[in-house]
């Protein structure tokens, strides 16, 4: 078997010091082949080379620290098996670690498995990690696994087509800007994405199932966050905890059921929102399916002058559930949003329904700020109330309106909800 070194050729068997030998005698800018087997190695990259490997190659960390780290702008980690990093989550062990202050990075078409974090970019620039697939430890707890891609303090990355599962959150981004997270494969995480202090990032076309939320965002502003597919995961599909100025638009998120049990069902009662809006303002929401969910949206702490127009809300148990105390209006430019539940007219033809649809009324209300009274539910005095809102509504708290309510969904989910008539 050859290695390739720069343009010099010799060869090259399976022992480990031989590998190590090669990488350390490689000129700049080298291809460095990895023979098929496994490799027992802790590498040390610290020049711009091309590590590949060739079918059936294997490098083991034999369960402790990083498997590869890279040290140097320049590196490329391709087509290999990387596998048993160490378990210490205080070192950040990883399969591959990218240390500060480097930039030009690849790591691409990798298996990555049985390892603690997957990939960590501990403040590099113009990191590429695509067509990766990364499996986590599966037997230790979820809070004592890493992620399967960590990002601190980094700038210009590009996450792109990689599957993830079994590790705590599937990405976790933390302190950086301008990066793209998009057309990745997420499932059975905590988190999809994870991102906190992130500035004009995009995620965009990331598919998100059964975790317990599928994309979680805190503390971040102007990112864009479209065209990603998030079902069935349990206790959100997009959480957005103090986002402000950001674009959320045309996702499909769905069939967001509510909290596992033992079992792996859910909770009875447990809430499944397909948006949970926290503290959030400036957003423009548009665009977006959400469907099939205990809670189409979870309005709370604040967040309101958010821009929501030409949405579909479809057969969600709650469409809306707002606890707040001023009136929104949920439409734009004459533009509202689809409703599956909405029971008002078209006399004109226009498109636009003639009477407003407000999604709650004063007795939601009461019993999600005082849910010991639900026990009144099916007495007089609850029907009494819903019929006194009804025809005198100054007596109708703050609240959701959309003034303007589609008669017809946008075209984008009409297929879809042809399918789920059928």
């Amino acid at each position: 078997m050859l290695a390739i070194v720069g343009i010099a050729i010799f060869p090259m068997a399976h022992a480990n010091d031989e590998l190590q030998t090669a990488i350390a005698t490689a000129a700049p800018d080298a291809i460095v082949d990895v023979t098929p087997g496994v490799h027992h190695v802790h590498l040390l990259l610290d020049k711009p080379i091309t590590l590949n490997g060739q079918p059936g190659a294997v490098l083991d960390g034999d369960g402790s620290g990083d498997v590869v780290r890279i040290r140097t702008s320049g590196v490329t980690v391709r087509n290999l098996t990387i596998r048993n990093s160490g378990r210490d989550l205080t070192a950040m062990n990883a399969g591959v670690y990218v240390e500060k202050g480097v930039a030009d990075v690849t790591i691409d078409h990798n298996r990555i498995e049985d390892i603690l974090f997957g990939v960590y970019l501990d403040g590099p620039q113009r990191v590429r990690v695509t067509a990766n697939v990364i499996t986590g430890i599966a037997s230790l707890r979820v809070p004592d696994r890493g992620d399967g891609i960590h990002l601190w303090n980094d700038a210009d990355c590009v996450i792109s087509g990689n599957d993830i599962s079994g590790t705590r959150d599937g990405i976790y981004d933390y302190v950086s800007h301008d990066d793209r997270i998009e057309n990745n494969h997420i499932h059975q995480v905590r988190y999809g994405v994870h991102q906190m202090y992130a500035k004009r990032e995009v995620l965009q076309n990331n598919v998100g199932s059964y975790n317990v939320g599928g994309l979680a965002l805190m503390s971040s502003d102007h990112l864009r966050v479209i065209g990603n597919h998030l079902s069935h995961n349990y206790s959100y599909g997009i959480l957005f905890n103090y986002v402000t100025y950001s674009d959320i638009s045309d996702n499909e998120v769905r069939d967001t059921a509510g909290e596992p049990g033992a079992d792996g069902r859910a909770i009875d009662g447990g809430e499944g929102k397909a948006l949970f809006v926290y503290n959030s303002e400036f957003n423009k929401i548009h665009r977006n399916l959400l469907a099939d969910s205990s809670i189409g949206v979870h309005i709370t702490a604040g967040a309101q002058d958010n821009s929501v127009y030409n949405n579909v809300f479809l057969n969600n148990r709650t469409q809306v559930k707002y606890v707040q105390n001023v009136a929104e209006e949920w439409s734009l430019h004459g533009v509202g949003n689809y409703w599956s539940n909405y029971l008002g007219w078209d006399l004109d033809d226009d498109g636009y329904g003639d009477v407003p649809y407000r999604p709650n009324d004063g007795v939601d209300i009461l019993l999600w700020k005082y849910s010991d009274a639900r026990v009144l539910m099916s007495s007089p005095a609850i029907t009494l109330l819903r019929y006194v809102q009804r025809s005198f509504p100054v007596f109708t708290p703050p609240n959701i309106q959309d003034s303007h309510p589609l008669m017809r969904p946008p075209a984008q989910w009409r297929e879809y909800i042809n399918a789920k008539r059928n």
